[in-house]
């Protein structure tokens, strides 16, 4: 039993930022990626950032040099900073945590961010 609580979501004016915080209920280093999934209205869930147990960050395109994920291992939680926010960054954003040795993924329920003027 897995437990992935997101915050840190909000309204934000373009070019603002956020910072999103992930709490999981075990230790990040037994998940072997962790990492930021998005989903705005009538569109699929996509990837935002990832990291994996060894240190290694991918982002989506549209996404780099404007977030940053990265983790603290004394508090389970892995972050989203994000910067120079835009209205295409509004979506409901989830926490995910992979697990290669069962091939299972656990999901939090998601923090909306949402971008306007």
């Amino acid at each position: 039993q897995v437990q992935l609580v997101e915050s840190g979501g909000g309204l934000v004016q373009p070019g603002g930022s956020l910072r999103l915080s992930c709490t999981a209920s075990r230790s990040i280093f037994s998940f072997n990626t962790m990492g930021w999934y998005r989903q705005a209205p009538g569109k699929e869930r996509e990837l935002v950032a990832t990291i994996t147990s060894g240190g290694v960050s991918n982002y989506e395109y549209s996404v780099k040099g404007r977030f940053t994920i990265s983790r603290d291992s004394a508090s389970n939680s892995v972050f989203l900073q994000m910067n120079s926010l835009k209205p295409d960054d509004t979506a409901l954003y989830y926490c995910n945590a992979h697990s290669a040795y069962n091939a299972m993924d656990y999901w939090g329920k998601g923090t909306l961010v949402t971008v306007s003027s």
